[in-house]
């Protein structure tokens, strides 16, 4: 088979899956395009400032949020994150980066009835804490940890 005659393959099967989706009501078409986010949030500087973009007053210590992530990051551009909350009703986790030139670097709302897990790769500009914050039955939670970077992510 030629390649051009492969992406044509690939290309459409792909968009039949889609289309056979939104016909089926599975996807709305707008869902399916563009989701909403708070860029607010993602313009913040601060931990603080971060909290209350999310839409919180403050947050909690809680040892009930475990974050896996290395102790040394050997390259900031690609360092490796996950974050578990214990905590019941976990609505959602956003991982926020304390020195980075924006603090918020992910946020994932949790649908009911799945298991408060994500995991996923941040870039770190510098040696900085990292705030699992956590929302839980209305309240915020949060853990931290230290990540010391010895080769900049973000900086360039």
């Amino acid at each position: 088979m030629d390649s051009k005659r492969r992406d044509v393959l690939k290309a459409g099967g792909g968009a039949s899956v889609l289309a056979l989706a939104v016909a089926a009501g599975l996807v709305k078409p707008g869902k399916a395009l563009a989701q909403e986010w708070n860029k607010a949030a993602f313009d913040t500087k601060n931990v603080a400032d971060a909290v209350k973009a999310l839409g919180g007053s403050g947050s909690t210590p809680s040892s009930a949020i475990e974050i896996t992530a290395p102790d040394i990051a050997e390259n900031g551009a690609v360092v490796p994150v996950a974050v578990e909350s214990k905590l019941a009703k976990t609505q959602a986790i956003a991982i926020l980066i304390e020195k980075n030139p924006n603090t918020l670097s992910a946020e994932f709302d949790i649908p009911a009835g799945t298991d408060p897990f994500v995991s996923t790769r941040v870039k770190m500009a510098e040696t900085s804490n990292i705030y699992a914050l956590v929302l839980a039955d209305g309240k915020y939670f949060h853990a931290v940890k230290e990540i010391k970077v010895t080769i900049g992510g973000c900086g360039g």
